[in-house]
């Protein structure tokens, strides 16, 4: 079969800024990127966004018992045809919209997200994490900083605790932008997130999330300040908790969050 530079000028391809498609070439490195996904063998794994097909064939390589690319760039619909040829019914393609495509079975996904839809399509993911048996994914290095963030850090805020209470995060490793054609302007990573069985604490997530968004659209401010917007008594309401009202919403951990949360009465707000 031939290699993605040769399918990309057999087919005239070239990565479109819309579409916020930057290409990888280096298959050592896509490689690497599945490796981290660990075992496929007995796996059904989605990818969104093959483009040419880099990622996609260091998965079918892998030994991937099925692969499902969704793709919404028909230039990319023949090539990607070249890999059912090559490789038969092992991989499925699907020329579709990734944010309206519902995960149907227990699925690993492997990807390098487009920067444009990149958190969006996390957050999708996330409301029903049955389904899912784990998440590896090409992302903003700022963007993975941000999940995998711990309090007391600077990318500290609403996604790391809305992440982390569904899921156990880490950045795997940063990529350079040199390794993508063409290079974007931002450095990326690899994050890992695995959902948990169970949230890690019970409490509603509509009411973790109410409380969060409110702390952290005045971070600057205390909490005892912040939280006005839910409890008539904030300050009562932390000291209840055990939590001090002085102190500022990245310093709080994600347990801490959920006791505020369990004492929230306000109407349930939809998930994520």
């Amino acid at each position: 079969m031939l290699s993605t530079s040769e399918l990309i000028k057999k087919y005239g391809l070239n990565a479109k800024k819309s579409l916020g498609q930057n290409f990888i070439l280096d298959k050592n490195f896509t490689d690497k990127i599945v490796r981290a996904a660990g075992d496929l063998s007995n796996s059904t794994v989605l990818e969104i966004g093959p483009g040419p097909g880099s990622l996609t064939r260091s998965i079918l390589d892998a030994g991937v018992k099925k692969l499902i690319v969704v793709e919404k760039d028909e230039r990319c619909l023949e090539l990607l045809n070249e890999f059912k040829d090559f490789y038969g019914d092992r991989i499925e393609v699907i020329n579709g919209d990734a944010l309206e495509y519902k995960v149907a079975e227990d699925v690993k996904i492997i990807s390098n997200l487009p920067y444009n839809i990149g958190t969006v399509l996390l957050f999708n993911w996330l409301k029903d994490t049955s389904k899912i048996a784990s998440i590896h994914l090409m992302l903003q290095k700022e963007v993975v900083q941000r999940i995998t963030a711990k309090p007391g850090d600077n990318h500290y805020g609403r996604l790391a605790v809305m992440v982390n209470f569904l899921c156990k995060t880490k950045m795997v490793f940063e990529v350079s932008r040199h390794v993508f054609t063409p290079p974007p302007k931002v450095t990326s990573a690899i994050v890992e997130i695995i959902p948990r069985e169970k949230p890690l604490c019970d409490v509603e997530f509509s009411k973790l999330e109410k409380v969060v968004a409110a702390a952290f659209n005045q971070r600057r401010k205390m909490l005892k300040s912040s939280l006005k917007a839910i409890f008539p008594d904030p300050e009562k309401i932390l000291l209840d908790c055990e939590i001090r009202p002085d102190l500022r919403p990245e310093n709080l951990t994600i347990e801490e969050f959920c006791r505020i949360s369990a004492q929230c009465s306000v109407p349930s707000a939809q998930r994520l």
